[in-house]
């Protein structure tokens, strides 16, 4: 769950970058969007993850 989240974190970033370039206007909106909604998802996730305490294996 947690490497899905930093994934479409990453992907938001991106998405963001290309919207404060100036690209697309709709790029910039779902950016902010995406960023923030992954952002509290990866906070989260991590989260439960330190409070589990479980070592979990990447597949």
């Amino acid at each position: 769950m947690l490497t899905w989240v930093i994934t479409f974190l990453i992907l938001a970033l991106i998405a963001g970058a290309l919207g404060f370039g100036g690209i697309a206007s709709f790029s910039f909106a779902a950016a902010k969007l995406f960023f923030f909604v992954f952002l509290v998802l990866f906070i989260v996730s991590l989260v439960a993850h330190l409070l589990t305490g479980r070592k979990t294996t990447l597949p």
